[in-house]
């Protein structure tokens, strides 16, 4: 069975993909930027397909040949309040476009919940439901509530939470019931989903075998991670926005991202019937076994996919790329020999961000990352997947990862609030006696208030960016001073 994945550079398709993969489908993946995957360990056993959901005339060859596909798209990123009606708009475009493709069956992960007062969420997760099954494909619809692994936006949001605070004056919200879902369980009823044969639409709800309130989640996630309990005192007077940007300051999830999922806190998201869920896995896994797992895959640095891989577009290429329109470019360049090898020049660069920081005035980059926050940005939260290995299209703190080529170059995008557009890439160039690293930061103003945003700023470059790319160069020696020789191979090694 050839099966195509929408959404294969986000969480769950991310996840999804290789569980397909072991499980003997032919897979091919429709993705708006083909770079995003280069660096995923199954890149080479999958097709690729370039286009996007809100492009229809880009759907027809992805579908093309395929018996199924699930369909992982939503566009609630927090940078467009409209998300609803972006969703809306491509899940007509796929139903349209699978009817005419002759497509066997569609799998779509929605949301729980009743009733006539959901949040705009939910809503909008059930209405693209409603679209497709509108179409001549056959869909399995899986309504789940909050899932629960490494890396997922539940996740970190309960995560940081209980962590930071260990008294929390919170909402009402707190105390509403949910039915938490490992990802792993989630994953099994996906893939099982595409076993349906009968022509017909199903809708099935999927939670794990708990119903707890997010107090009692966050009470033993606590228990969990070895913290003490925690003190929730709830109070009737926060609203979503400011407990969205309540999150937004506590959390990696930005106050846009918070607000939509805050909203949806007030709807109970539990299952009626868990039938299909249990038919697929077996024994559901308990929260706090999945909540452990999860911590665990963290603490190993196993880590498949975050929440924050996704984006709603790809990052904006960089202006030496055949692509770049062109326009105003204000840069500060830094070049600096290393008596290091561009390996190990190439290690140290793009080890920045996340625990290691940034090799110059750290302070700094939070004060600005908190500023960032305050004014609605992603801020520094986001960290790194993983402390030394990036992919492409994942987010680093509050950058997003251009292109990245082994022993070579890094070039990052800035997603943070800023009057234009801003890029920092560093490069190797081999030498004779080691390496040179060419640092670059680089900035499109927007008018004039972009221009003085550079000016004001560069007291601060001058201040970091030369000293940084020094920094960078003195671990790079440092790492190839720290390695051994190598020891000889003798017959009892």
């Amino acid at each position: 069975m050839k099966v195509l994945v929408t959404g294969a550079t986000g969480y769950i398709g991310g996840r999804l993909v290789p569980r397909l993969l072991e499980e003997g489908y032919e897979v091919r993946c429709l993705v708006r930027s083909e770079s995003k995957l280069d660096s995923s360990p199954w890149r080479r056993d999958v097709e690729i397909v370039v286009g996007d959901v809100l492009e229809p005339d880009t759907l027809t060859p992805a579908l093309s040949g395929c018996d199924a596909a699930f369909y992982l798209i939503h566009s609630m990123d927090g940078a467009d309040a409209d998300f609803d009606e972006r969703d809306r708009l491509a899940a007509t475009n796929f139903a349209h476009e699978a009817g005419a493709a002759g497509l066997g069956r569609i799998v779509y992960l929605g949301g729980l919940g009743d009733g006539d007062d959901l949040s705009k969420h939910l809503s909008s997760r059930q209405a693209v439901g409603e679209i497709l099954r509108c179409g001549p494909t056959p869909v399995t619809e899986l309504r789940a509530g909050v899932i629960i692994g490494s890396g997922s936006v539940s996740f970190e949001m309960l995560r940081y939470l209980t962590e930071v605070l260990p008294v929390m004056v919170t909402p009402r919200w707190v105390r509403t019931v949910c039915q938490p879902l490992a990802v792993g369980d989630a994953l099994d009823i996906l893939a099982g989903a595409l076993d349906a044969t009968d022509g017909s639409d199903h809708i099935h709800e999927i939670g794990g075998p708990d119903r707890l309130t997010y107090e009692e989640m966050m009470q033993v996630y606590a228990e969990v991670a070895g913290l003490p309990k925690r003190r929730i005192i709830g109070v009737p007077l926060l609203s979503p926005t400011l407990s969205s940007h309540w999150v937004g300051l506590v959390t990696p999830v930005p106050p846009g991202v918070a607000k939509p999922l805050v909203e949806s806190l007030r709807n109970e998201v539990t299952v009626s019937d868990n039938t299909f869920a249990e038919s697929q896995v077996g024994p559901l896994t308990p929260y706090r076994a999945a909540v452990s797992r999860a911590l665990q895959r963290s603490e190993d640095l196993e880590v498949q996919t975050r929440w924050s891989d996704a984006a709603s577009s790809p990052a904006m290429a960089y202006p030496d790329d055949p692509e770049w329109a062109g326009g105003t470019e204000l840069t500060d360049e830094q070049v600096r020999a290393a008596n290091a090898t561009p390996d190990d020049v190439f290690w140290a660069f793009t080890r920045i961000g996340g625990p290691t920081g940034y090799y110059m005035m750290d302070w700094a980059w939070r004060l600005r990352g908190l500023v960032d926050t305050l004014v609605g940005g992603v801020g520094l939260r986001r960290g790194r997947r993983h402390p030394e290995t990036l992919r492409t299209g994942e987010a680093l703190d509050f950058w997003r990862v251009v292109d990245v080529q082994p022993g070579k170059s890094l070039k990052l995008f800035a997603e943070m609030k800023t009057p234009g557009d801003a890029w920092l890439s560093f490069e190797v160039t081999p030498t004779p006696d080691g390496s040179v690293l060419t640092q670059t930061a680089l900035f499109r103003p927007r008018g004039l208030l972009g221009r003085l945003y550079w000016w004001v700023m560069l007291p601060f470059h001058a201040a970091i960016f030369g000293r940084m790319a020094g920094r960078i160069v003195e671990a790079a020696e440092t790492r190839l001073r720290r390695i051994p020789d190598p020891v000889p191979e003798t017959a009892d090694s």
